[in-house]
């Protein structure tokens, strides 16, 4: 089931088309690279169709732009023009009534041969013009990901940057009780739904992460107790494992080509960084201490990495060239700091801090400066980056709760928001832009 599941995403997608697009320069811009940003009311029209598809595309549309923190959608309740047909101009005073600085409308037909059509178009209320018009075709089973597209497609319009909800995030779904908690690798779009399963739970996963390049899964298992490394396609479902490693194996991740795994090998009880090329499955040692060295991450331009390291007697993150040399410490705050993640915009990296009881995540730079801390709480952990740079998701355990859950957050710090799951979740990885 799942692989015919991800099969008929690739023959949708294969069928999917812009088949227009318009845009004029217009008056409504949103400054993402403010502290803290005012949301943008918008109206969000129900898009016309002949049953509930229209509406409920309408309803992801605005959740994913809530979501972000940026917009505002107006209430349906306050609209004064009814759309009876999208390709008109609307009535712009009435939208300006009611304060939309932005309005979206749209229709969904279905063709003959069974595809969906999907259109929309954005105006600007208060210039009084179309910021842009997009149109869509592909199968009835891919609508919510037709309403990311578009969402993206709003966002990218009014911000300049690009959007970041027609992705997905991999993660490890935890059930049953502490003792003998299960641990399955399952995937998810963004917003929490379409949760699938990819492991069947008899074996310890751990660390996920998607590849940059392919949508391909890199992930820890103990299958038969023995801690390997496996690569995961996920439009195929085929497993295969990366190597057999003499000791423990930590935190593997990608490069930014795909072309080689970074990891963290544990021998003699001290852990130090390797990469692995796909291609030959030869190795190279890339730090030689006796301490432990773990939680790789590549810059997006693959020259730099960072990592973690108790060298110094806590761990703390350190920066160094792709080939091992130049290593430095960058970061030099009270407390220990883990988990760096390289911003894909290659501007911050991301960490989680434990000091003072608490752990937080936040970012610095790559040089160590400018550290800030987004949120604090009893247990935060694994940040990952959406593939625009401006919002992270992580997992957190409250105090007192019986499992981790996971959040996201923006880098102004003040949208927080929980990502419902049916169970408990933690370690998420969040994939590219799909294609």
């Amino acid at each position: 089931m799942m692989k015919r599941s991800f099969i008929r995403l690739v023959i949708a997608l294969a069928g999917m088309a812009v088949m227009f697009s318009t845009s004029a320069q217009a008056a409504v811009t949103i400054n993402v690279n403010k502290g803290r940003v005012e949301p943008l009311p918008i109206a969000i029209t129900d898009f016309l169709s002949n049953d509930a598809l229209g509406p409920q595309i309408s309803q992801v549309i605005a959740a994913d732009l809530q979501r972000s923190g940026l917009f505002a959608p107006v209430n349906k309740a306050a609209f004064i023009e009814k759309i009876s047909n999208p390709s008109r101009t609307p009535r712009f005073e009435d939208w300006k009534a009611i304060n939309a600085q932005a309005m979206v409308s749209g229709r969904i037909t279905r063709e003959a041969d069974g595809r969906l059509r999907a259109e929309f178009r954005l105006w600007d209320t208060f210039a009084g013009q179309q910021m842009t018009g997009q149109q869509f075709f592909t199968q009835p089973d891919n609508w919510r990901r037709v309403a990311h597209i578009i969402a993206d497609a709003i966002y990218q319009q009014i911000t300049g940057e690009k959007g970041y909800f027609d992705t997905r995030v991999v993660f490890v779904s935890e059930s049953g009780p502490k003792t003998a908690r299960q641990r399955q690798l399952s995937i998810m779009d963004q917003d929490g739904f379409n949760i699938r399963s990819l492991t069947n739970g008899k074996d310890l996963v751990l660390t996920p992460r998607f590849s940059p390049s392919r949508q391909e899964v890199t992930y820890m298992s103990f299958e038969g107790d023995q801690p390997r490394v496996y690569l995961l396609q996920l439009e195929t479902g085929r497993r295969e494992v990366v190597g057999n490693f003499p000791g423990m194996t930590f935190s593997p991740r990608f490069s930014p080509d795909g072309q080689k795994v970074i990891m963290s090998l544990q021998q003699e009880g001290n852990a130090n960084i390797y990469t692995m090329d796909l291609r030959s499955r030869t190795t190279t040692r890339l730090t030689n201490t006796a301490a432990i060295d773990t939680a790789p991450s590549y810059s997006p331009d693959g020259r730099q990495i960072t990592f973690e390291s108790d060298r110094g007697g806590r761990q703390q993150i350190y920066v160094m060239n792709a080939d091992g040399s130049g290593q430095n410490r960058i970061s030099f705050g009270n407390g220990s700091y883990s988990t760096p993640v390289w911003s894909p915009r290659g501007d911050l990296i991301a960490f989680t801090k434990q000091s003072g009881g608490k752990f937080s995540i936040g970012v610095m730079k790559p040089d160590g400066s400018g550290e800030r801390i987004l949120t604090e709480g009893f247990h935060n952990e694994g940040p990952t980056w959406a593939p625009n740079g401006r919002v992270l998701m992580f997992f957190r355990q409250n105090a007192g709760a019986g499992g981790p859950q996971l959040y996201s957050i923006d880098l102004t710090g003040y949208n927080e928001q929980a990502i419902k799951t049916p169970t408990f979740a933690s370690d998420p990885a969040w994939s590219p832009l799909m294609e």
